[in-house]
């Protein structure tokens, strides 16, 4: 049974479904921007610089412990996409409920790691003690509730594969919605419950995509029968299991790859002093803007790709690519002029200082010409991605990051000052831009479709 919502990208408009399929995944990536900010507004401004600090020290270990199991949730994207454009319903079916098991056991492992190795975890990156127990709290509830989480975003996945962007934005703008809502219950202490500070924090966070995570478990058992309660249906599928950690193991060290060079180059911003560090911050919250769409058409790209590849439609994956690198460049190119053009104007909506607004402008003149690269990279990782050539898009990254923005960024800041991290920063995104279009034109990745059998064969409908 396929519901309404659920788009086969096999047949009809390419361009239609790219544009109907990343509107919602654009609209979601709205709401998670939001989501953050409300966060980091409620604990900064009403609990205090101290309550930001043990939030913001906890990310990176959450992010950290998480990595596999966003790499997992991606390779189920994948997996459902190929085997539903190759009308491959049981494996479909098999796919899930293995994927819901994995992750509930990893989910379990996890929050038992971050729970109790908390203290050691945040000792471990030199957490200063005045915020060492507030941190240990909300890393304690966050990591006890992480189930919750993973089966939210699991979900999310499945639904994408399956073509279906529109129930994961709602639930998204739900748990949006009640965070808000639970961030001021919690914080404040309203009516029966006491003011918590941090701890209300993490416990908002739980109920929200905890009370989303059921919305959809509901949904996907009332209008579909992909998922059925029963023993037989989440037993492990081992060959399955083994395809989703080929694709979800280099998916999610990419994640940590990620993580952990920024937190480098982050170090050596850092050494210039305060004013850089604010112009950095607030640079970095209009990149997270620019990349939005450019995001938005990768995600979208994954999944065309993934039905398509399933179904042997390759004419269709190539316009696919076509269509959403040339909608990526285009509305991308827009911020980049503005960027460009106007720096002081869009560093001053975060602060007016000079010596920040000298150093904001500076990165979005040089940096702002990045957007396009980076806009061109997220659409070619897509497309790796919905093939399931995870490893290869690890390997660049690795490369990208490692071999060329960090020792650029380095040598350049030496002779350059932050300028030269600027740069270091634009010369790795043309670098990883043709590394990616080097791959993609190697054709590659189309061997790395994980179907088990071969898929019917079809052109154009």
């Amino acid at each position: 049974m396929r519901p309404g919502s659920q788009r086969d990208f096999t047949r009809g408009s390419i361009p239609g479904h790219i544009l109907m399929f990343s509107l919602p995944l654009f609209a979601g990536n709205l709401l998670q921007m939001l989501y953050n900010v409300v966060d980091s507004v409620w604990v900064g401004q009403v609990i205090g610089k101290h309550a930001l600090g043990a939030v913001t020290v906890s990310q990176p270990l959450i992010f950290a412990l998480i990595s596999l199991v966003v790499g997992l949730t991606m390779a189920t994207t994948t997996l459902v996409g190929q085997y539903r454009g190759a009308g491959q319903e049981d494996l479909v079916r098999r796919t899930i409920g293995t994927s819901l098991t994995l992750l509930a056991v990893l989910g379990a492992v996890m929050g038992l790691v971050g729970v109790v190795f908390r203290y050691p975890l945040l000792r471990l990156i030199a957490t200063p003690e005045e915020i060492i127990h507030d941190s240990a709290a909300y890393l304690g509830i966050f990591m006890g509730g992480i189930l919750v989480l993973f089966l939210y975003n699991t979900l999310g996945a499945i639904l994408r594969g399956l073509g279906d962007a529109n129930t994961p934005l709602i639930a998204l703008a739900v748990a949006t919605g009640l965070n808000i809502l639970l961030d001021g219950v919690f914080i404040l202490g309203l009516g029966p419950v006491p003011q918590m500070g941090v701890p209300g924090v993490a416990i908002a966070t739980v109920i929200a995509q905890g009370v989303s995570a059921v919305w959809l478990l509901r949904w996907m058992l009332r209008k579909s029968d992909l998922i059925a309660l029963s023993r037989d249906y989440f037993r492990v599928d081992w060959n399955l299991a083994g395809r989703i950690f080929r694709i979800g193991l280099p998916a999610g060290l990419q994640q940590a790859v990620v993580s952990f060079g920024m937190v480098t180059v982050t170090a050596l911003i850092n050494s210039f002093g305060p004013d850089v560090v604010a112009a950095f911050g607030a640079a970095q919250r209009l990149d997270q803007v620019a990349f939005l769409p450019s995001m938005s058409m990768g995600l979208a790209v994954t999944s065309v790709v993934a039905q398509n590849l399933g179904a042997g439609k390759l004419d269709r994956v190539s316009s696919a690519v076509k269509w959403c690198a040339g909608l990526g460049v285009l509305i991308t190119s827009l911020v980049t002029v503005v960027a460009v053009v106007k720096p002081t104007l869009l560093i001053a909506l975060f602060n007016r200082e000079p010596d920040v607004l000298a150093a904001g402008s500076l990165y979005l003149r040089i940096n702002g010409w990045s957007y396009i690269f980076f806009a061109l990279i997220f659409v070619l990782g897509g497309v790796m991605r919905g093939a399931g050539d995870t490893m290869a898009t690890l390997v660049m990254t690795i490369i990208g990051l490692w071999v060329v923005r960090v020792p650029a960024a380095y040598l350049l800041a030496a002779r350059m000052g932050p300028a030269g991290i600027w740069m270091g920063i634009l010369i790795s995104a043309v670098a990883s831009f043709l590394l990616h279009l080097g791959y993609y034109a190697t054709g590659r990745w189309k061997r790395k479709v994980a179907l088990p059998q071969s898929a019917p064969a079809g052109g154009e409908t």
